[in-house]
């Protein structure tokens, strides 16, 4: 069936903006940084994304209500000629391989129509433990991209030949994709342990400080640790559903609900 794309706020003006991908993934890292970003910003929601593909579940929310999974493109206006910024968000992401290309095609298809000007996504990297002080690793489909994030200060960490395998999913992707279409790229990877209910505050918290020098964001760092955590319940809970889905999905059902 495709992906089904709604535009929620017509009429848009961005300016050259930047598009930061943070979907569910090793440690949920890049979903916890992109959903701080979100709030901590007051983001707008821009563009729903859905499909019949997507896994055949609802959520229970916080007030004790059904949902949908979704994802969701949201917006922040900045002052100014600087970029203006996208975050693609949501509760789930295409893990089959032909989705998951689908998906991430349908990704590009949008970005090249809102004349993105540089894509930036977020994964993890698997470890056996937690750490503390998660690295980060950043890797692009442009050797000047690349370098111009060297010249930043970042507190980042490239030389990934052999340290980072096979980046999945549109973490991924979206990177290798972009460069058909001329799009600089970059995916920023924080450490973080391989665990399939494991949140990844601290590689996240790593993101996040990366993304706040290099978008000029001015927030507040110290008020993370209390932002993250409003956000950490939900993610549990969600993950919980999903890896039980995840576990169940290729035995017979026997039930529905």
């Amino acid at each position: 069936m495709g992906w089904k794309i709604k535009t929620l706020k017509r009429n848009l003006k961005l300016n050259r903006p930047i598009l930061v991908e943070g979907l569910p993934g090793i440690g949920n890292v890049g979903k916890l940084a992109v959903d701080f970003l979100v709030d901590e910003l007051n983001a707008k929601d821009f563009i729903e994304i859905s499909s019949y593909d997507m896994p055949n579940m609802a959520f229970v929310n916080e007030e004790g209500l059904v949902e949908m999974p979704k994802i969701k493109l949201y917006y922040k206006k900045t002052k100014g000629n600087s970029s203006d910024l996208l975050f693609l968000s949501g509760d789930v992401q295409p893990t089959e391989n032909r989705l998951s290309h689908e998906f991430s095609n349908s990704i590009i298809g949008l970005s090249k129509k809102l004349n993105v000007h540089e894509i930036i996504t977020l994964g993890g990297i698997g470890l056996s433990k937690e750490i503390k002080k998660p690295k980060v690793y950043c890797t692009s489909h442009s050797q000047k991209l690349l370098d111009n994030y060297k010249k930043r200060n970042l507190k980042i960490k490239t030389n990934v030949y052999g340290v980072v395998g096979p980046i999945f999913g549109a973490s991924g992707l979206l990177v290798g994709m972009a460069k058909e279409k001329n799009i600089p790229a970059a995916v920023l990877l924080a450490e973080t342990f391989n665990h399939p209910l494991n949140l990844g505050i601290n590689g996240a918290k790593e993101l996040i400080k990366i993304l706040n020098v290099r978008l000029n964001l001015k927030l507040d760092i110290k008020k993370l640790n209390l932002e993250v955590k409003k956000i950490e319940k939900q993610i549990k809970e969600n993950l919980e559903e999903t890896f039980k889905y995840e576990n169940e999905k290729d035995k017979d059902t026997t039930y529905i609900g």
